[in-house]
């Protein structure tokens, strides 16, 4: 560390010690200079202000300044111990007098009816906080404002901080919006997967297999809204089993926006004729075969055509490009 000896703050001090009477250091300081110094000289606590009606500080020994940082330093230490020791009471509390009632709530309780936007929204942030393998959604008509898309960002960025796989399918609609485009590109880059698909019934919900949040009846126009009026949370493993389903059914369905795709290839006709091909279901030999070209060839169109159109198998490519307007 650098000796301070020599600065303003340390001629000043010497001047204070020398001359406790002094009114201000020296003559030539400005205003700017002094005050600098002084401001250093408290921090380090050796100033203290003169008596009353004095204008001005007095030099305090090192000796003083230093015990009055350890006396200072002792009591934010004992602050803290309370502070933790108060923190540790209160978990207590919680585990042992609260924790269990919570438990038995949820085990009496296959199904459980949720009103209110707050109550839905402190739901929505347990589910992504408590997320440890997997989230799926289907949201339709979601709230399309700036902080509901920031609010939604930040709990799935949660879900994927603690290495939970997150899914979510958007109605393609919503996806022309700037906005929506912009939140499902952050999603997509934080390490989220995003489909679309034409049309979806209703939102839900999956955390873990162990939960599932639907809408309530009459929540809305179509059960669409998770925050406009109601929610159903599900906790019964065979109904939530039920409803991962339903989601996969329709991830099967979806495709990926090819706005989300970054390597996108150059469609030639030759691609073109292997996704009608493979529409129709044909095999690759089958495809080389009527193309006249080895299957080789047909496997390495098909792979690039996969991997262009976000999908997970052959035929599901063929049905995403058919869906697109691409056959």
């Amino acid at each position: 560390m650098e000796s301070p000896t020599g600065s303003d703050a340390t001629q000043l001090y010497a001047r204070l010690l020398a001359d406790p009477g002094a009114p201000a250091p020296d003559p030539g300081w400005d205003r700017h200079r002094t005050a600098a110094a002084t401001a250093e000289l408290r921090t380090l606590g050796l100033l203290q202000p003169t008596a009353t009606g004095t204008p001005g500080h007095a030099a305090v020994s090192v000796d003083t300044a230093l015990r009055q940082l350890l006396l200072d330093t002792d009591t934010q230490v004992t602050a803290l111990v309370e502070a933790l020791h108060h923190a540790r009471d209160t978990v207590e509390r919680l585990h042992t007098g609260y924790l269990p009632i919570q438990h038995r709530h949820h085990t009496g309780t296959a199904l459980e009816l949720v009103r209110g936007a707050d109550r839905i929204a402190a739901l929505l942030e347990d589910a992504a906080r408590g997320a440890r393998t997997e989230a799926l959604s289907l949201r339709p008509g979601q709230d399309l404002s700036g902080p509901a898309l920031a609010g939604k960002l930040a709990r799935e960025r949660l879900a994927l901080a603690h290495g939970a796989t997150l899914r979510t399918i958007y109605p393609a609609a919503a996806l022309r919006r700037p906005a929506v485009l912009a939140h499902v590109r952050e999603l997509t880059g934080a390490g989220a997967r995003i489909r679309a698909a034409h049309s979806l019934p209703l939102w839900l919900i999956v955390v873990d297999a162990r939960l599932a949040i639907l809408p309530a009846p009459g929540a809305g126009p179509g059960g669409a809204s998770p925050v406009a009026d109601a929610a159903v949370v599900v906790r019964e493993p065979a109904l939530v089993a039920l409803v991962a389903e339903l989601f996969e059914y329709f991830w099967a369905g979806a495709w990926t926006p090819p706005e989300l795709l970054s390597g996108a290839i150059e469609m030639t006709d030759r691609h073109v004729e292997v996704l009608r091909l493979l529409a129709a279901g044909l095999t690759d030999t089958a495809i080389a075969r009527k193309l006249e070209v080895s299957e080789r060839t047909v496997r390495r169109l098909v792979a690039e055509l996969i991997a262009d159109l976000g999908a997970e198998s052959r035929f599901q490519a063929g049905v995403h490009a058919a869906r697109l307007g691409r056959i």
